[in-house]
C-alpha cells in the first residue's frame, strides 16, 4: 500500500455513518433494464452486499483506485467481479443498468463534463445513482482549509473549492438527459470518542484531511491537529459523555436515461 492509499481501518470506524446515505440513495433506485451493476468508487466493499441482495442474478462489479480498499472489497465476496480504475479514464465493458457512486465523486472536478459522461456509459433505462458531501462550507471543513492557509501558506495558500452543486443545479444540468431525482439531507451524526483528538476530527481525518496531512512531515502534523482540535472544540462542543454532534449535509440525485 502507497502512503498516498486509503486507509481501510480508519475509514471503517464510522461504518454505518457512512453507509446510511448509501441506502437512502439505494431505495430511491428505481427498476432497471437488463446489465450489470456497477459500484463506483467501491471503497472497502461497504454497499456490496446491499447491491448484491436487491439486484439478485446481476453481477455487480466495483471499480476503485485504491489497492488497499479493494482487497477489503474482495473479503465480502459481495462483487462478480473488482476493477483497478480512475474515474477519469474507466470505461465499462458493455452497456450497465446502474452506476451507483456513493460518496466519492466530489473528488474529482468538472461535474457539468462528468456527469454527462458517466450517464452515456448507461444501458437505455440505465440510471445513475449518486451521493456525495455538501459539507464545504461547514464548521468541519472549512477549518482544514483556514488553518492549513494560516500556518503553511506555501503549500495551502488557495486550496481548491469543491466541485459539489446543489441539489437544483444537477437538476437543471441533468433534466435534459432524462427523468431526474434531487435532493439534500442533512445528518446528526453523533460521533463518539475514539481515543485521542476531536470526535470530528477523527471521522475527518479518513477523508478530507487526507490531502493536506499527505503534505506535512511528523511536526507539522502535530501543529495542525492541535489547532484544529482545538477549532473543533468550540464549533462542536464536547458533549458530557466525551462524544460531539456533527449536521453533516449530502447531496443526491438518480437520473434515469
Amino acid at each position: 500500500m502507497s502512503g498516498n492509499d486509503w486507509n481501510p481501518e480508519h475509514y471503517s470506524r464510522f461504518r454505518g455513518l457512512r453507509l446510511r446515505p448509501a441506502m437512502d440513495l439505494l431505495a430511491q433506485v428505481p427498476e432497471l433494464p437488463d446489465g450489470a451493476v456497477i459500484d463506483l468508487c467501491c471503497g472497502n466493499g461497504a454497499v456490496g452486499a446491499a447491491l448484491a441482495q436487491r439486484f439478485k442474478g446481476r453481477d455487480v462489479i466495483g471499480v476503485d483506485n485504491s489497492p488497499a480498499m479493494l482487497d477489503e472489497a474482495r473479503k465480502t465476496g459481495a462483487y462478480s467481479g473488482l476493477v483497478e480504475a480512475d474515474i477519469n479514464d474507466w470505461q465499462p465493458e458493455g452497456k450497465p443498468a446502474l452506476i451507483f457512486s456513493n460518496a466519492a465523486l466530489h473528488w474529482l472536478g468538472d461535474h457539468a463534463q462528468l456527469m454527462p459522461r458517466l450517464a452515456a456509459m448507461l444501458a437505455p433505462g440505465g440510471v445513475l445513482a449518486v451521493q456525495m458531501p455538501r459539507q464545504w462550507g461547514a464548521a468541519s471543513h472549512r477549518f482544514i482549509r483556514d488553518i492549513a492557509a494560516s500556518l503553511f501558506a506555501d503549500r495551502f495558500a488557495d486550496l481548491p473549492e469543491t466541485p459539489v452543486l446543489s441539489a437544483v443545479k444537477y437538476w437543471e444540468m441533468l433534466a435534459p438527459l432524462g427523468r431526474v431525482s434531487a435532493w439534500e439531507s442533512e445528518y446528526v451524526q453523533r460521533l463518539e470518542p475514539k481515543g485521542e483528538g476531536h470526535p470530528v476530527r477523527l471521522f475527518t481525518q479518513s477523508t478530507a484531511l487526507r490531502p493536506v496531512l499527505a503534505k506535512l512531515d511528523g511536526a507539522e502534523t502535530r501543529a495542525f491537529l492541535n489547532a484544529y482540535d482545538t477549532a473543533l472544540g468550540s464549533a462542536y462542543p464536547i458533549l458530557p459523555e466525551g462524544a460531539a454532534l456533527l449536521p453533516f449535509r449530502r447531496v443526491f440525485f438518480t437520473l434515469t436515461v
